[in-house]
C-alpha cells in the first residue's frame, strides 16, 4: 500500500479495515486484530492495516520504531496463540511526519482463525467475538475455496502419465458434445484441463481424477486405487479362499473388469414349473452388485489411505468394504435414507455419469435394494462408522418363489 492510502486510511475512524494502537503493550488486542482481519468477515479480499504508533483519533504518537520493535511484532504471527497461522507483514512507514509501524494481515484461505480458540472479527470499526452465525459464514467460505481432492494436481506425476489414447478414444467423446470436437481443433492438454484431468503448467500437472480417469498406472501415484476381491469357501475370513483378485487401472478399464468379474462369481439357480417354463433366479442380482461396488468407487476415500476397496464374497453373503466414512451432510444416523446424499469427490461422480457407471446421482442405494427385493434377497445392510462403510448383501434362500 501506497503512504497516501495509508494516511487515508489513518484518518477514516468508520473504516472496517484499519485499527490504531498507540504502543505494541496492547499485546492481546493486537492479536485480536490481526485474529479478526485474518478472519475478513466483511469479505473485501484485501489485507486489513494494523497502525502501531497511532492514536484513536489517527495521530501518530512519535513511537521509536526500531527493527527489533518490528521483529516482535512479527512473531506475533508464529507464538502458536494464533491459528491456523495468519500470513502478515510488517513494515515501517513514515506517515504524516512521523514513523508508524504498519502490520498488513492478508485474509485468511481457511477461516475462521482463531486467537486463544476465540474467533474475533470485525463489525463496522471496531473488534467481536463472532457469533455461531458469523462462525458458520466463516466455515462455509473455507470449505468454498477448497477444492476437492479428487481435483488436486498430483505434483510426483506429468503429463506420460496420462493415456493419451484412452482419453481421444474413449473420455473425450463421451464427455463433450460431437459437433463441438469437430469444430475444436485444439491440443489434447487443453479440453484436459477443461475437465479437470490436468492442471496446465507449466508444467502441466495431472490431477488426482486425470489418473483416475485416464491414467496408465493410477497406482504408481494412488497405489489405493485399486479393488481387491475375495471369494472364500465358508462365512468367515478365515475360511479357505477360492479365488482372489487385484482389479485396477483408469475407470473405463477398471469398471468394465469389476461388471465381468461379478458376472463370473454369480451363480444362476433354474426352477421347473408344472406348465414346463423355466426361472433363472441368481443368487445375487448383478445390478445391486455393481451400484453398490461403484457407489464403494466413487464416495471412498482417497486421500491420508492406502487401503483398497475391498469385496469378501462369503458363502452366504457379500461384504463391500469402503474406505472412509460418511462426508457431509450423510451422517451414520441417515446413511442410505432417500433423498440424503453428498460427493466427497464430486468430480469422480461426474466422469463416472459421463463414463455411463451413473445413470442418477443419490439414487444407486435405492436400485440396489429394489434389485435384491425382486430377487427374493434379504434387506442391504450398512455398518456405518467414522472411517468405514460396510455394505452387506445377503445371498436369496434356496426356497424363494
Amino acid at each position: 500500500m501506497t503512504d497516501k492510502e495509508l494516511e487515508q486510511l489513518l484518518d477514516d475512524l468508520e473504516s472496517d479495515r484499519v485499527e490504531r494502537k498507540e504502543s505494541a503493550a496492547e499485546g492481546d488486542k493486537i492479536r485480536q486484530a490481526i485474529c479478526a482481519f485474518a478472519n475478513d468477515l466483511p469479505g473485501h479480499g484485501q489485507s486489513g492495516v494494523l497502525l502501531v504508533g497511532v492514536d484513536d483519533d489517527g495521530r501518530p504518537t512519535g513511537l521509536n520504531v526500531t527493527d527489533r520493535f518490528l521483529q516482535n511484532l512479527a512473531s506475533i504471527r508464529s507464538d502458536g496463540n494464533i491459528l491456523p497461522v495468519p500470513a502478515l507483514t510488517v513494515q515501517k512507514r513514515t506517515l504524516k511526519g512521523q514513523d508508524v509501524a504498519v502490520v498488513l494481515v492478508h485474509p485468511a484461505e481457511a477461516p475462521p482463525v482463531r486467537f486463544k480458540g476465540t474467533v474475533w472479527v470485525r463489525v463496522g470499526p471496531r473488534r467481536a467475538i463472532a457469533s455461531p452465525q458469523e462462525e458458520r459464514i466463516l466455515a462455509e467460505r473455507r470449505r468454498h475455496r477448497d477444492a476437492p481432492f479428487d481435483v488436486y494436481p498430483l505434483r510426483d506425476a506429468d503429463f506420460d502419465d496420462l493415456d493419451l489414447d484412452l482419453f481421444r478414444e474413449r473420455y473425450l467423446p463421451a464427455a463433450v458434445n460431437p459437433a463441438v470436437l469437430v469444430e475444436n481443433a485444439r491440443s489434447p492438454s487443453e479440453p484436459m484441463a477443461s475437465l479437470r484431468l490436468l492442471e496446465l503448467g507449466p508444467p502441466a500437472v495431472p490431477t488426482v481424477l486425470g489418473l483416475l480417469a485416464i491414467g496408465k498406472e493410477p497406482t504408481r501415484h494412488l497405489p489405493m486405487a485399486y479393488v481387491s476381491f475375495l471369494r472364500l469357501r465358508g462365512p468367515e475370513l478365515a475360511s479357505e479362499v477360492i479365488t482372489a483378485h487385484d482389479l485396477n487401472g483408469p475407470l473405463p478399464r477398471l469398471l468394465p473388469a469389476l461388471d465381468e468379474l461379478l458376472r463370473l462369481h454369480i451363480m444362476t439357480r433354474v426352477d421347473a414349473t408344472a406348465a414346463d417354463t423355466e426361472r433363472r433366479r441368481p443368487d445375487y442380482p448383478l445390478p445391486a452388485l455393481q451400484q453398490i461396488v461403484r457407489n464403494a468407487v466413487m464416495h471412498r476415500i482417497y486421500e491420508g489411505t492406502h487401503a483398497p476397496v475391498r469385496i469378501y464374497w462369503y458363502s452366504d453373503r457379500i461384504e463391500i468394504i469402503s474406505p472412509g466414512g460418511p462426508f457431509g451432510q450423510v451422517t451414520a444416523e441417515n446413511f442410505g435414507e432417500p433423498g440424503v446424499s453428498d460427493y466427497r469427490n464430486p468430480h469422480l461422480a461426474e466422469a463416472m455419469r459421463t463414463l455411463g457407471y451413473a445413470q442418477h446421482f443419490g439414487v444407486g442405494i435405492q436400485i440396489a435394494r429394489d434389485a435384491l427385493a425382486r430377487n427374493g434377497n434379504p434387506p442391504l445392510q450398512f455398518r456405518v462408522d467414522s472411517r468405514t462403510v460396510v455394505a452387506t448383501l445377503r445371498r436369496a434362500a434356496e426356497d424363494s418363489p
